[in-house]
């Protein structure tokens, strides 16, 4: 399956709702616990390989952040039927040998991914206080095919924009990884 890229929702969207199982620290965590701070959303999964490449760099995204007051949840929205890799036990595993610091979240339903037309995975998604999309899109250059650094660069840049009140910079280019695994008979139609 060759890569395939974010769905770019449009700026300005309100962050769709969600209250979903913690796989890391158990109990429930839903948007409204995040009332009132920006929040990074993020979809992942334990077995992409965009994923793997990038994971050092996210678990110290989310400490370096939410130091700062940021909320950081991930989501895997994953068919874990078809994809044992990504059951919700080995996501609690992937959490802590990753060093997440903040929780994975399982959308068993899959009906989160589609509220936020994600597409792939890492697929990213910053809302400021108001909850409000400031920037979607790619956490910087680095592929698992070319040599560019895992920096963050592009998501930090949004985040500290959000942080500081000051307009994101330009262009806000898709991220790009493995589409999510939809159920048999559950790809919305945004997903090709």
């Amino acid at each position: 399956m060759p890569p395939m890229p974010s769905t770019m929702l449009p700026l300005g969207t309100q962050a769709p709702g969600f209250d979903l199982p913690d796989t890391v620290g158990g109990g429930r965590v839903s948007l409204a616990d995040l009332a009132g701070k920006p929040v990074v959303v993020m979809f992942i999964c334990n077995h992409c390989p965009f994923v793997k490449h990038i994971r050092e760099e996210l678990a110290s995204l989310g400490r370096d952040y939410a130091a700062r007051g940021f909320a950081v949840v991930a989501i895997s929205a994953n068919d874990a039927e078809h994809y044992p890799d990504d059951s919700p036990d080995k996501m609690k595993l992937e959490a802590e040998e990753a060093g997440y610091t903040f929780p994975y979240l399982y959308d068993e339903s899959q009906e989160v991914a589609k509220a936020y037309h994600a597409a792939c995975t890492p697929d990213f998604y910053v809302f400021d206080r108001a909850h409000t999309l400031a920037y979607r899109g790619q956490l910087d250059n680095s592929r698992p095919n070319n040599s560019e650094p895992v920096t963050g660069k592009d998501l930090r840049a949004a985040m500290d924009a959000v942080l500081a009140g000051t307009p994101i910079p330009e262009p806000q280019l898709p991220s790009i990884g493995c589409g999510i695994k939809w159920k048999p008979g559950n790809a919305p139609d945004y997903a090709g």
